[in-house]
């Protein structure tokens, strides 16, 4: 497949543009907490990303760092809930984000997507609340999606 560059795009990540298979991509704490961010427009559009968040969590099978868990909102629409963050506050001046999680979510988000011949589609993930700076999280968009030819779509919301 042909290295792809990510494509920058205004507008709500929550209707990805296109037709066929996408997925929404975001990043979750480690400590089951949902409700800034990112993640209140996906409980407003659907249940079922929340819900399956919480359910995992109380579970505790396989819920920690660089884990990811898929959830199908509509047909060939997926919603990646992936743990790259920790906590949800900075600890001595180290922000939630935690990059080897996000690089490992992000291998596991690319044999997805590959599979299900799928986009993905997300907000600047990780450089909000968790604290990322944009270029590293970007490097390994880059890395672990694009240089193997999956398209990425990057949402600056505009209402």
């Amino acid at each position: 497949m042909e290295p792809q560059n990510i494509h920058y795009l205004k507008g709500d990540a929550t209707s990805p543009i296109g037709k066929g298979p996408r997925i929404i991509a975001h990043i979750c704490n480690d400590i089951g907490g949902w409700g800034k961010g990112f993640v209140l427009a996906l409980s407003k559009k659907w249940k079922a990303p929340e819900q399956e968040y919480r359910a995992w969590h109380a579970e505790g099978k396989d819920f920690a760092l660089g884990a990811i868990q898929m959830i199908e909102v509509a047909p060939e629409i997926w919603v990646a809930n992936r743990i790259a963050q920790h906590k949800v506050r900075s600890q001595n001046g180290v922000p939630p984000i935690r990059y080897d999680a996000l690089e490992k979510a992000l291998g596991q988000l690319a044999l997805f997507a590959l599979e299900h011949k799928a986009e993905v589609h997300g907000p600047r993930m990780g450089a909000g609340l968790a604290g990322g700076d944009w270029e590293k999280i970007e490097a390994l968009l880059l890395k672990n999606l694009c240089q193997t030819g999956i398209k990425v779509f990057i949402y600056d919301f505009m209402p």
